[in-house]
Parts: C-alpha cells; structure tokens; sequence
C-alpha cells in the first residue's frame, strides 16, 4: 500500500462507518429512556407486592390483577432491551467488518449488507416491542381510572 493512498483508504473506510456509528448513538439514547422504563415498572411492582401482602378482599385481587400486568411489562420491556441491545452489538459487528473490509482489501459486500440488515431488523423489532409496551400500560391506566371512577 503506497503511504499517500493509505490515508484516502483510512478516511473512507471512516466515513462508511458513520452510518452504523450514529446508529448506535440513537440506539444509545433509547436504551437509556428504556432503562429508565424497566427502573419505574420494577419499582410499582415492588410497591404493588408489599402492598398485595397486606390487603384483603376484591382490593387484594385488584392489587394482584396489577402486579401481573406490570410483570408481563418487564417482561415486553426485557425483550425490546435485548432487541435494541442486539441492534447496537450488530451495528459493531458492521463497524469491524468495514475497517477489516477496507483495510485488508477484502470484498464483502454480501455480509456487510447482511449484517447491516439484521441490526435494522433486531433495531424494529425492539421498537415494536416498546410500542407493545406503552400499549400495555395504557391498558393498566385504564382498568385503574374505570376503578377510581367507580366504572367496574
């Protein structure tokens, strides 16, 4: 490789990643929104089963219908995390590959795509999967308004 070529070689190789890098970064920035999520959904459920062990009656049942609900959330809520997480390990994966593509000059195109396809796909899958989530809890609002407005 002749050292003024080298460079030229370097930087394109930099911006191809660019792509996967900002992919990443937003990845990023909802992983912690959803981290923040899973904290508050863990928390109710704690406070719903110190609760649930001290009421009795149609209150308790009520109580215990909720921590169920915010157990299937942790649940939705653990599987969009590992969705989205697996997105960003994929997106690195593509990173890897385009520096080892670039710098050894070996042509890829087949994997490249293939791996910057399923980092797409694990990327939609955990925002659908967070969108079930913010279903389910409107859902739980729900059954608590029609409580406290008497519309059992």
């Amino acid at each position: 490789m002749n050292p003024i070529e080298a460079p030229a070689s370097f930087l394109d190789v930099i911006q191809l990643s660019i792509t996967p890098v900002m992919l990443i970064s937003g990845l990023g920035a909802l992983v912690i929104s959803m981290t923040t999520r899973m904290g508050r959904i863990v928390d109710r459920s704690r406070a719903l089963a110190g609760l649930v062990r001290t009421v009795q009656g149609e209150d308790r049942v009520h109580i215990e219908h909720q921590l169920e609900i915010m157990f299937r959330r942790a649940k939705i809520m653990r599987l969009s995390m590992t969705l989205v997480a697996s997105s960003m390990f994929m997106s690195g994966v593509l990173i890897m590959l385009l520096f080892v593509s670039g710098i050894s000059k070996v042509v890829m195109p087949g994997m490249i795509l293939g791996v910057f396809v399923v980092s797409v796909t694990l990327m939609l899958g955990g925002l659908a999967v967070f969108i079930r989530d913010v279903f389910v809890s409107l859902q739980a609002l729900g059954l608590e308004v029609k409580r406290a407005l008497g519309h059992e």
